[in-house]
């Protein structure tokens, strides 16, 4: 019996990877079946190894096009888009690298949504009730997503199937709108991520800057005034990026923080505010040791919480050193003189807390419609009463209060717990999820598909002997160690560390694994089926050559 989800007694068994209304059906055929057993030389290639739920004779993926609706039995089904690539089907068969060959050989197989529910059984005719839109096939509708040399025309009418699954469409969406060498960080489906243009162009790997000057924010947090130790000039960053700044410190090996930067965009200098952590390496030098002429390392600015090219208003909400991203929207949006409403809204223990409290007014001034909403958290905090300060925490109330649209574009950086109860409250006050954006410095969520959840547990060496090769440094983890070629690749290593990762085929085609290559060289163990853009490096299939430092 067929049902929306699922057939009965065979459902998905990783419903984060599979399964739902888009992919309730995986069909392969008997003819690529046949391909397989030559081009892999394998005789042992039974039905359901690749995973399907229906092996069928013809429909073959060249032929059948997204948005085809087919009767079978009692059922009707539509085509919604071709296989993810997932690693499991090159565990089952034993072959690594199926994933990528299912894209490379254009065969990949493709999912059905139920459009009425009934009984199938084997021997029933398949049978075409209406051709799609479009008539683009399942095959070229994977190698649009996966392959180079994109054909723009067949983008566009991949962008007209109202059957092809959202996180499909969205990628596409995404590749239409970004000007080249667009490039997804994440597979279409629950997962999808967004294909981003390349960054502003910087420089490669670190380079030597000079500490202009050092100023006091707060009893806890720091501002420090960057300029280039060569006296030329600094390439420009967009508002909310940040950058990653290396140390050496005592005999432990450099070490590397990220912080953001809190200039405006157009400031001939760099200036980051640093909180001294009680444990932190890095922010305890900089408040400690570091002094002005004194020489960093310093990447180039880099990250994707940037401002959206919109006319909507802006919400910028932040707690404690979350503030620094915002300020330099803040300042974006000021020396525009942008006319759109904003509210800024930051939580601070008391006053003597509240880093760039004189600088956020002058700028806020500067706007026309600036709303600033401060809340202490402090029992003993001073000003509860004046217009526009709040003792304790924003609160579902409070935003509701605030007069907030559910057009509006928001900003938000704090610690997660601050993120994610914010991020709660906007939404049920009506703010789409996809417009509330959040910044964080540690390492980013897991995407592990099929992998069961467990507890999180502090990245460590990874286990047995220690390696001989290039120094790897994975940055958001803090975290340095010796490469060693038992770990096959840098998720492999990443992995034997502890260091949450990001994953889907494991075999260089659906991206999910790019990171940003903060210094250094790799090699590919296992060529991609596209490279990712300049600058970052698909940690799947790759090998340090020489020391390097990942945003990971």
């Amino acid at each position: 019996m067929v049902r929306r989800l699922n057939i009965e007694g065979d459902g998905q068994g990783d419903l984060a990877g599979h399964g739902g209304e888009m992919r309730a059906v995986l069909v392969y055929q008997l003819q690529s079946y046949q391909y397989w057993r030559d081009e892999l030389g394998r005789d042992d290639l039974v039905f359901g190894m690749f995973g399907e739920n229906f092996t069928v004779d013809g429909l073959p993926d060249h032929e059948v096009c997204i948005g085809d609706r087919y009767r079978i039995g009692e059922a009707e089904f539509e085509v919604t888009q071709p296989r993810v690539t997932c690693y499991r089907v090159g565990m089952r068969l034993g072959e690594p690298a199926m994933a990528a060959l299912l894209v490379a050989h254009h065969r990949p197989g493709f999912y059905l949504r139920v459009i009425t529910e009934g009984h199938v059984q084997a021997g029933d005719d398949i049978l075409l009730v209406r051709k799609g839109p479009e008539e683009l096939s399942v095959a070229d509708t994977d190698a649009l997503l996966y392959l180079p040399d994109r054909d723009p025309a067949k983008l566009r009418r991949a962008l007209n199937i109202p059957a092809l699954s959202p996180g499909w469409q969205r990628s596409f969406r995404e590749l239409a709108d970004a000007p080249p060498p667009g490039r997804q960080t994440g597979p279409p489906g629950e997962h999808a991520g967004a294909r981003r243009p390349a960054e502003a162009s910087g420089w490669p790997g670190f380079k030597r800057m000079r500490v202009a000057r050092i100023v006091p924010e707060t009893p806890a947090i720091s501002s420090v005034y960057l300029d280039s130790a060569d006296g030329t000039p600094l390439p420009g960053a967009r508002a909310g990026q940040y950058l990653s700044v290396r140390v050496p410190i005592g005999d432990a090996g450099p070490v590397v923080r990220s912080y953001s930067l809190s200039s405006a965009p157009t400031a001939r200098f760099y200036r980051i505010s640093v909180k001294h952590e009680p444990h932190g390496r890095l922010s305890g030098y900089i408040h400690a040791v570091l002094r002005p002429g004194d020489l960093v390392d310093v990447a180039s600015p880099r990250g994707s919480f940037v401002l959206a090219r919109s006319t909507r208003p802006i919400v910028l909400a932040s707690a404690g050193i979350g503030a620094t991203p915002l300020l330099a929207m803040l300042h974006q949006l000021a020396d525009a003189r942008d006319p759109r409403p904003v509210w800024w809204i930051h939580t601070a223990r008391d006053r003597a807390h509240h880093a760039f409290a004189e600088e956020t007014r002058t700028l806020l001034a500067q706007l026309p419609y600036a709303r600033e909403h401060i809340h202490y958290t402090a029992a003993t905090a001073s000003r509860p009463d004046e217009p526009g300060f709040t003792r304790g925490r924003p609160t579902a109330r409070s935003l509701g209060a605030m007069g907030i649209p559910a057009d509006a574009d928001a900003y938000l950086c704090g610690p997660l717990a601050f993120m994610d109860d914010l991020s709660g409250f906007l939404r049920d006050h009506g703010l789409r999820a996809e417009r509330i954006h959040t910044e964080r410095f540690g390492a980013l969520p897991a995407i592990n598909p099929g992998v069961t959840a467990a507890a999180a547990v502090r990245p460590h060496q990874p286990p047995g002997p220690a390696g001989t090769g290039p120094l790897v440094t994975f940055a958001r983890s803090a975290m340095s160690t010796r490469w060693s070629p038992v770990h096959a690749s840098l998720l492999g290593l990443a992995e034997a560390c502890d260091i949450p990762t990001r994953w889907s085929c494991r075999t260089g085609v659906c991206h999910t694994c790019v990171t940003p290559l903060m210094a250094g060289d790799i090699t590919y163990t296992t060529q991609p089926l596209e490279l990712p853009e300049a600058g970052t490096v698909l940690v799947c299939c790759s090998a340090p050559i020489s020391e390097v430092v990942l945003d990971l």
